[in-house]
């Protein structure tokens, strides 16, 4: 296997993981219309949402400890042509229980397509896995970019069937591109999948369990973002939605540039250092939001508070991810669902406790991504406790 993979084999890697969020975004200008189609209310199609993400979940936990054990290529393969199929189902659907049961179904073989490519990357940089990372995550990242404005512009040319139909072709380029340029890969584990010591193995490991609550504490301060920033920008600033577009787009582009910088820098300085760096950049401007938060500051300064705080966050995430996977190399694809799942049991969480708080302010949901900064901060400070101190 080279140790150099070429762009265009760390693009299709990209592609395979932006079947997720193409699948979650996609749709979303659909949803109106979908609960006039399926003869439901809107509250059942957005549980199409929630099914989604649990079953990516239950995917990863299941497929992530496979992968070790009957490699990745297969595994791959599978996942893409499942969610082909899915996909399809999903465009001829009737009413809500089938459709749920395809989003269902497209979430579980999504997982197995997209949980095989953070080892794939270990395998072939190895101990420069942080700047593949990053590579594929400056290319994924277009995919929540373009995701909403590729659903508005099909239904502006036809219905929202061919919504689930362009995902379908979408997913069989990936799956004709990977079954001809996909390495061959070995199994990590030359035995049986044994999923709950595989776990043991990853979840008992002392220096990788802070660098997981990394992952996890960034994720939640990402969900936090995604989950009100709709409220924050139209209901509280009441901008139009081509503003949000471009505010939101700003964001994306901001995390594109913190992995395209990452993966210049973390070959001369590794991924230890900068995840410290961003760690301090993501402490300021947490800290810098709340303070805007609490004194209802205008728009422009949540948006120069908020822009730099997701580009330090995706590094902080990105180089977490990288240390993770370097302690696990024959349990690579185990350690990837547990990052997975805690990530999105985090962005679940994150919904409930911005109502709690409140959507109609900046304040309740800067506090919140402040205290993602906090808990990464504590896992940090555990790190350096192990690292000084290992028994």
């Amino acid at each position: 296997m080279p140790h150099r993979p070429s762009l265009a084999l760390i693009a299709l890697f990209a592609s395979v993981v932006a079947i997720t969020p193409l699948a979650i975004d996609m749709y979303l200008p659909a949803m109106p219309l979908l609960s006039q189609a399926l003869a439901t209310d809107s509250g059942a199609v957005q549980q199409s949402l929630s099914i989604f993400l649990a079953f990516y979940a239950l995917g990863m936990l299941l497929f992530g400890p496979l992968a070790d054990a009957v490699g990745r290529r297969p595994l791959a393969l599978l996942g893409l042509a499942g969610f082909v199929l899915s996909s399809i189902w999903l465009s001829r659907s009737t009413d809500i229980e089938s459709f749920l049961a395809g989003r269902a179904l497209q979430a579980f073989f999504g997982a197995a397509a997209t949980v095989v490519v953070p080892g794939l990357i270990r395998q072939l940089y190895q101990e420069h896995t942080a700047k593949g990372m990053s590579y594929v995550s400056m290319m994924m990242m277009l995919a929540p970019l373009l995701a909403p404005a590729i659903g508005s512009a099909v239904l502006a040319l036809s219905d929202w069937r061919w919504i689930f139909l362009t995902l379908a072709g979408y997913g069989l380029l990936i799956l004709l591109c990977s079954a001809k340029f996909f390495p061959a890969t070995h199994p990590d584990n030359k035995r049986k999948p044994e999923f709950f010591s595989a776990y043991r193995t990853v979840l008992s490991r002392k220096l990788a369990q802070p660098l997981i609550a990394v992952s996890m504490f960034a994720s939640f301060s990402f969900f936090c973002f995604l989950t009100a920033v709709p409220f924050i920008y139209i209901g509280h600033f009441h901008v139009d939605t081509s503003t949000f577009s471009i505010l939101f787009g700003c964001n994306v582009l901001a995390l594109i540039g913190a992995n395209f910088a990452n993966a210049r820098l973390v070959v001369r300085h590794g991924s230890a250092k900068l995840l410290k760096v961003a760690f301090g950049s993501a402490v300021i401007c947490a800290l810098l939001l709340t303070a805007v938060g609490a004194v209802d500051a205008p728009l422009w300064a949540v948006v120069a508070a908020i822009i730099p705080l997701m580009a330090s966050l995706g590094i902080c995430a990105t180089n977490a991810d990288a240390l993770i996977l370097m302690e696990f190399p024959e349990h690579s694809g185990t350690a990837t669902a547990v990052i997975g799942t805690l990530r999105f049991g985090a962005g679940a969480a994150a919904g409930p406790l911005l109502a709690l708080g409140g959507q109609t302010s900046v304040l309740p949901f800067a506090l919140l991504m402040l205290s993602g900064v906090g808990g990464m901060a504590l896992a940090l400070w555990f790190r350096q406790r192990r690292l000084a101190h290992p028994q």
